[in-house]
């Protein structure tokens, strides 16, 4: 695959500099080049060398989309921008990669599919969900429905490496269970996509291994960190967030059903094995 086709959206986030290691002859462009909440710059943007587009620019921050401000951005970003996008990949028969989130559900299933219908509980998971529509409208696409990304910005394992670092014992939340996502398998899975010609579509993408609590994820940390003697007290998420005004609401279950990408070849890394090489690299 020629990666100088390559285009990369939201090339400054933690998933846009992973995908600027994998594919460093790719090109990229910073919003005063290409606004993509406006379709006038999208439309007006040479599309003509890309072979693929993608898209790591999203609005994330759940709560800040609770506002009124931040429900305006979340939409420009998440669903406009997206519409706006898919419209041209279309156009242009390009192929179009976008990441999308297990906010989309409300969190009731055990185990989520990538057939699953939509029930968003906050504005940034029906920001979304729109968003994945609008992709699912084209032809050549990969969508890659993912949970709890860890990269290499503020993420909460440097948050609890931290906290083990000042000897603080954390109250963490008990009540919501998935699996974590570190951006090298997002990438990984990306480029087996990509590479493979597998079929286009919607994939479950997340690291494997059993589902865990926020609270269990911390112990891990901990006993990985060699800060045993740090302890961690269960709390909900209703007791965490008392009070807190803006809080949005927060799907409880958040593993992904990973059967359907590992169908096509992908065998995806234990949580605890990308964890630990996380750590040691922290560490060094």
């Amino acid at each position: 695959m020629d990666d100088s086709k390559i285009f990369i959206i939201g090339a400054k986030g933690q998933l846009g500099l992973a995908l600027q290691a994998q594919y460093p002859n790719a090109e990229s462009a910073d919003i005063d080049e290409l606004d993509i909440t406006s379709a006038e710059s999208v439309k007006n943007f040479d599309w003509s060398k890309y072979d693929i587009v993608l898209n790591a620019a999203a609005y994330t921050n759940v709560d800040g989309a609770e506002t009124a401000e931040g429900r305006v951005a979340a939409w420009k970003v998440n669903a406009t921008a997206v519409s706006n996008l898919a419209g041209i990949m279309r156009e242009h028969s390009i192929t179009f990669v976008h990441v999308s989130t297990d906010y989309v559900f409300d969190g009731t299933k055990d185990n989520h599919t990538e057939s699953e219908d939509f029930s968003p509980l906050s504005v940034y998971g029906q920001s979304k969900a729109a968003g994945d529509i609008a992709v699912g409208l084209i032809p050549n696409h990969y969508i890659l429905r993912t949970s709890w990304v860890i990269g290499g910005g503020n993420n909460f394992v440097r948050t609890m490496l931290g906290l083990g670092d000042r000897g603080i014992s954390p109250s963490v939340v008990a009540d919501q269970v998935g699996r974590l996502t570190f951006t090298s398998e997002l990438v990984r899975a990306i480029d087996h996509l990509l590479t493979s010609k597998s079929a286009f579509g919607t994939y479950n993408v997340s690291n494997d291994g059993e589902p865990a609590s926020w609270a269990d994820i911390t112990r891990t940390i901990f006993e990985m960190a060699e800060k045993t003697e740090l302890t961690v007290t269960d709390t909900t998420t209703e007791e965490y967030y008392a009070g807190k005004e803006g809080i949005a609401p927060r799907p409880l279950k958040s593993a992904l059903d990973l059967a359907k990408i590992h169908a096509t070849g992908f065998t995806s890394t234990n949580w605890k094995e990308a964890l630990k090489a996380y750590i040691q690299k922290e560490r060094a």
